[in-house]
Parts: C-alpha cells; sequence; structure tokens
C-alpha cells in the first residue's frame, strides 16, 4: 500500500530551531517523570510490534507487509532505550505494561475474535496517532540525543498510521459499524491514559490539553482518510469526551 507523509514530518526540522524553554533534563524530578514516559514508548513500541505480527495471522497474505512494519517497531524500541540510557535513567517497566494493559487486553479480545477492523483501529489508528502526535509534541521540549532520535521514528508511524488507513478505506463499505463499535469502546482510554500521566508529561513540559488536541487533529484526519463524512467523525469524537 503507498504511504503518504504527512506534510507535519516535513515541519520537524523547523521545530527543531524552537526556542521553547527547555527543561532541566539532570533534576530527580525530571528523572522521575522520564521513567514512566521513557517505559510508555518502549512498551508501547513492543506492543505495536507484536500487533502487527498479530494481524498478520489474520490476513496471512499481507503477513510479509506486517511483518516489516514490525521490525521497525522493534527498531524504535532500542532507539527510545538508549533515549533513557543517555540520561541515566531506569525505565519503569511494570507501569507502562499497566498503563497499555486495558487497550492491549481489548487487542487480544479482538483478535481471538478475527475482528480485524478493531484490530486495525486499535494499533494502526488510535495507537499510531496517539504516538504520531506525543512525538511532536515531545520534540519540541527533548534533550539533543532523544529528539533526534524520535524525529526519525515519527517519520516512519506514518508508515503505519497510513497502512491502517489503506485498509479500513478499501473495506469501509463493510466494516464501517464495527469500526463504530471498537471506537465507542477504545477512543476513551486513550483520554484516561493521558489523564494517567499528566504531571508526568508537564514535568517534561508537555501540555496534557496539547497533546490531547494534537491526537484528535491527527485522528480525526485519520478517519478523514479513510473515508467517513463530517457527520460520522463527529460522533466517533464524541466517544472521547462522554
Amino acid at each position: 500500500m503507498q504511504a503518504v507523509q504527512s506534510p507535519e514530518v516535513n515541519s520537524l526540522a523547523g521545530l527543531s530551531g524552537s526556542s521553547t524553554e527547555l527543561p532541566d533534563f539532570t533534576t530527580e524530578l525530571y528523572k522521575d517523570a522520564y521513567s514512566r514516559i521513557n517505559a510508555i514508548v518502549i512498551e508501547g513500541e513492543q506492543e505495536a510490534h507484536d500487533n502487527y505480527v498479530a494481524i498478520g495471522t489474520l490476513i496471512p497474505d499481507k503477513a510479509e507487509e506486517l511483518k516489516k512494519l514490525a521490525k521497525m517497531e522493534l527498531k524504535h524500541m532500542r532507539g527510545f532505550t538508549a533515549c533513557g540510557k543517555n540520561l541515566g535513567v531506569n525505565a519503569d517497566m511494570p507501569f507502562a505494561k499497566e498503563f497499555f494493559s486495558k487497550l492491549h487486553g481489548n487487542f487480544q479480545q479482538a483478535l481471538s475474535e478475527g475482528k480485524l477492523t478493531t484490530c486495525f483501529l486499535i494499533q494502526a489508528i488510535l495507537i499510531e496517532a496517539f504516538a504520531i502526535s506525543a512525538y511532536h509534541v515531545y520534540i519540541r521540549v527533548a534533550d539533543p540525543f532523544a529528539k533526534k532520535i524520535t524525529e526519525g521514528v515519527v517519520q516512519d508511524e506514518y508508515l503505519h498510521l497510513n497502512y491502517g488507513q489503506e485498509w479500513l478505506k478499501a473495506n469501509l463499505s463493510t466494516c464501517k459499524e464495527e469500526l463504530m463499535q471498537a471506537n465507542k469502546a477504545n477512543l476513551p482510554l486513550i483520554r484516561s491514559m493521558l489523564d494517567q500521566v499528566a504531571n508526568d508529561a508537564a514535568a517534561l513540559s508537555m501540555d496534557k490539553e496539547e497533546l490531547m488536541e494534537e491526537f484528535m487533529i491527527a485522528y480525526q484526519d485519520s478517519l478523514t482518510e479513510i473515508g467517513l463524512d463530517n457527520r460520522e467523525i463527529a460522533r466517533m469524537a464524541l466517544a472521547a469526551v462522554v
């Protein structure tokens, strides 16, 4: 499937020259918060790897393509692990596993029931849009080593987001009802996840409302690409606030 690079990727160079005041990366407050945020991105990339491999079991003819996407996620995981080591921080992986547990459980249930639409929505749309929006905000306030790593990762993530978009777009006539149901069950989890780490994000100079705004823009743009109309997108977006 042809992936279209987001124009936002091309603006990253401009962000690198931003005058945004950076936090003090050496404080205990920063490192404590970073131990959880870093763990979340490491676990998120591991979950993504496992999820893409799992999706390939539902569409065997696309399994090799999905394995290639999965391998990219492992590369990202290694990069973010290096970011923590660079700051002398040990990632709090038990926290991160619990953080993803509800989305993980919903994905596994959908996988066991053969609900490919739900699996794509959770991994290739919700999680990828969540990651892309968070990475964009983080790049503005990251330490130089992590900024370079994250800029490379976010470009790859657009390939994954687009892969899910293209599959859902091609199958929209038969999967729309399941898409709506899956959205209602899973989109609210994103807000609760952001609420859970709001204080840690603030310690890294990342504003919760900005993170949610960036996510909703990326998510609604994705729904537009899939082929949903404005009324349908508005109905789906309401699930984040009700």
